[in-house]
């Protein structure tokens, strides 16, 4: 979340910066701003009975030396009085707080200055394009063709056990979907990132701490009785490794990455292209995760924009880089550069990658500080992720892009992790 202080220093700039989002942040940094008078106020008032119930407490043993009774009795009188008006008012005063908090996670980070105007995903900019797309002739074939032809992919069999949107890998379906974890997990590995295998449930705290609670709460499948959410994504359980520590500088960056299934309700989606894997509720995807000291998230953002995309080097998929508009970013993110790849018989563009930089906005709410050596005070870090990569589209191009007339090609870094060349 933004910091109350900047927010109270530069109201006018939190107004305008939230613009480029499409938010209207007017009404709540004026109630903000009014609630900080009152705060004020309230603490004036509270200084001014502390200073006077002082002052009487040290006055009330020498009148009763002086034997003056009434007088002695009525300061005490009096300073009963001023600890009940001081206990009100600290009531008010935590209460003001909790006002300006629930008003403070309304506000969405303030987008980077490099973050282009717009309201849709046709106002992203295209900053990088790469690859070849294939081409396939008049018998190509969509991929959830393919994973029929080949017994890949049963997307009926799962409507059965569970509903639309969890499908069910076989034979070479499933080992080619294993073998992509493993690259990517690989990969990842050889770029300086920890794996860590993170629990797929959270709890509330959690979820908060990365900014899904409470903007995408009806996005999340929710656990009533235990009141846990099953991840989004792995960037949840990952940078909340490290919510209420703080890092010493020289740790940073801190490198992890993580595969986990992700579980998404998708809600407001009906009606869009849900065909096959285009959009699911449960999906297999490999998280890459920094904690990064405030002067290099920026540098560390182009080198994880570079791992990305050396992923889909690798595989050998067209690909595009897109500078996502202020419309068209997360409530959490102040940039985002999404990859999306060609998906040659669908003839259309999938996004299989968000890499974000979310600047101290996260770290604000997990408390996720660092210390300079010879400092006593801790500095605010910064958190950046990107999916490196999601599972489903990726299989969906490859699937459709490697087809050739005697079956499905495997792209050669991947033969080392299947077992195979071909799938036939």
């Amino acid at each position: 979340m933004l910091n109350l202080r900047f927010i109270q220093e530069n109201p006018e700039l939190v107004v305008e910066k939230l613009k480029k989002k499409n938010f209207d942040a007017s009404a709540i940094v004026s109630q903000i701003s009014d609630l900080y008078k009152s705060k004020n106020e309230i603490q004036v008032k509270a200084d001014q009975f502390k200073s006077e119930m002082n002052k009487l407490s040290k006055e009330i043993g020498q009148l009763f030396r002086e034997g003056k009774q009434e007088e002695a009795n009525q300061a005490k009188a009096r300073t009963s009085e001023l600890k009940d008006n001081i206990k009100q008012l600290d009531d008010d005063f935590a209460q003001i707080d909790e006002q300006v908090f629930a008003l403070q996670v309304q506000l969405p980070n303030l987008p980077a200055d490099i973050v282009p105007a717009g309201k849709t995903p046709e106002d992203n900019e295209v900053v990088k394009t790469g690859g070849e797309q294939p081409n396939l002739g008049a018998d190509k074939l969509p991929h959830w063709e393919l994973a029929e032809k080949y017994d890949l992919i049963d997307f009926e069999l799962g409507v059965k056990l569970t509903g639309a949107g969890f499908p069910v890998y076989k034979g070479k379906g499933s080992r080619f979907q294993r073998a992509l974890i493993n690259f990517f997990l690989d990969e990842a590995q050889k770029a300086g990132y920890l794996e860590v295998q993170p629990p797929l449930v959270v709890n509330e705290d959690s979820g908060f701490g990365t900014g899904q609670l409470p903007d995408k709460e009806g996005q999340m499948y929710h656990i009533t009785e235990d009141n846990l959410y099953l991840i989004p994504t792995a960037e949840v359980p990952v940078t909340n490794l490290y919510r209420d520590v703080i890092l010493d500088a020289k740790q940073l960056p801190v490198k992890n990455t993580a595969y986990s299934a992700c579980f998404r309700r998708e809600a407001g989606s009906y009606g869009k292209d849900v065909r096959g894997l285009n959009r699911l509720h449960q999906f297999d995807k490999v998280e890459v995760v920094q904690v990064a000291h405030p002067d290099q998230s920026y540098a560390i953002l182009d080198e994880m924009v570079a791992h990305v995309e050396s992923l889909v080097k690798k595989l050998g998929l067209p690909y595009r880089i897109l500078r996502l508009c202020g419309g068209d970013m997360s409530f959490t993110s102040a940039l985002t550069y999404d990859f999306e790849v060609y998906s040659a018989a669908q003839e259309k563009w999938l996004e299989v990658s968000s890499v974000s930089n979310f600047e101290s906005f996260q770290a604000n709410r997990l408390k996720l500080r660092f210390r300079e050596e010879g400092q006593k005070k801790p500095q605010v870090a910064h958190t950046l992720n990107g999916s490196a990569l999601a599972l489903p589209r990726i299989v969906a191009a490859l699937l459709e892009n490697y087809q050739t007339a005697d079956g499905i090609k495997v792209p050669d870094v991947l033969v080392p992790y299947c077992g195979f060349d071909m799938i036939n």
